[in-house]
């Protein structure tokens, strides 16, 4: 059982890696870098030369977010898209070896000459939930104004309409959350669509493997991916250390899985009640603590102190 930060390890007996495929059309499409040699070999690691305690490739591009934000004092999609495009096409930027479906489509759109703004795909992938912490937290609990923000945002990779309404649904809970509700009550009050209360107390009586390996799916898929993050976070509402570990030890996505869970968790937690050593055990932790507060100096009205948890 893994209880804490851990290098990744080779052999990954079930990586999929070696049947993925990615070849840029030019330069323009060029993401994989140094890391395309490992494309197509058996019992790689998805994220094989990441340090323990690092982020994977969808939450470093959460990170350049962040960047844009703080640079901008707003929201703003234009300069984001120049950031991750930067990102992307600079070698040596991440260590991560697996890039997402979306990205690929992006990449491969980009390469075709489309307009950034016009390059996001179909993907029905959880990854597309990555960032909606991140502008919850510096949104705010507004949840009209942060909804549109989100959808706009998602829509650059992630154009199908399950993501968004899953993305929507997400911010909705996290904004009651924010505002002063209750986490369970906020998932079964905006999130019934995905998760009842009815089907969460059937679940709650099996083991969690069951749930997330027999009644949904632990792979990426949006439709089996998001009621089982809002079930963990239901389960796991007083508990933010135990529901992450819990997450960590089903498999399957549970990178992407873990940042909505980490997100719902840590909105209702709040700061001051996450476990400093997960804080301090991140990978570049005193950047990213930096971070966090250039974040939210950004604001002058500030925010409650359980958004710096989304982050």
């Amino acid at each position: 059982m893994v209880r804490y930060y851990v290098t990744p390890r080779n052999p990954h007996p079930d990586s999929i890696l070696w049947r993925l495929s990615y070849t840029p059309l030019n330069q323009r499409g060029d993401i994989l870098h140094e890391q395309a040699q490992y494309w197509g070999q058996r019992g790689i690691h998805y994220h094989q030369f990441l340090r323990a305690g690092e982020n994977t490739l969808n939450l470093q591009l959460g990170r350049v977010l962040t960047e844009s934000l703080i640079a901008r004092g707003r929201y703003d999609a234009e300069d984001y898209l120049r950031r991750y495009l930067e990102f992307m096409l600079t070698p040596g930027r991440h260590r991560d070896t697996y890039a997402e479906e979306c990205h690929r489509k992006f990449f491969t759109a980009y390469a075709r000459g489309s307009d950034p703004r016009k390059c996001g795909g179909s993907d029905i992938h959880i990854g597309g939930l990555a960032h909606v912490g991140v502008l919850c937290a510096f949104l705010g609990g507004g949840a009209e104004a942060t909804r549109r923000v989100v959808r706009e945002h998602v829509e650059l990779t992630h154009r199908a309409p399950e993501v968004l309404n899953a993305a929507d649904g997400l911010v909705r809970i996290l904004a009651a959350v924010l505002d002063g509700g209750g986490l369970r009550e906020a998932i079964f009050a905006q999130g019934s669509d995905w998760l009842s209360r009815r089907t969460a107390e059937k679940w709650s009586r099996e083991p969690d493997d069951v749930v997330i390996g027999q009644r949904v799916s632990p792979a990426c898929y949006i439709a089996d991916a998001f009621p089982a993050s809002l079930y963990l976070a239901w389960k796991y509402a007083d508990d933010f250390e135990a529901g992450l570990v819990a997450n960590t030890n089903l498999g399957g996505d549970n990178c992407h899985r873990g940042a909505v869970v980490g997100a719902l968790l840590g909105a209702a937690a709040g700061i001051t009640r996450i476990p400093a050593r997960l804080c301090q055990g991140l990978h570049t932790a005193a950047a990213l603590g930096r971070q966090v507060n250039g974040l939210a100096a950004t604001r002058t009205e500030h925010l409650p102190t359980s958004t710096r948890a989304l982050l």
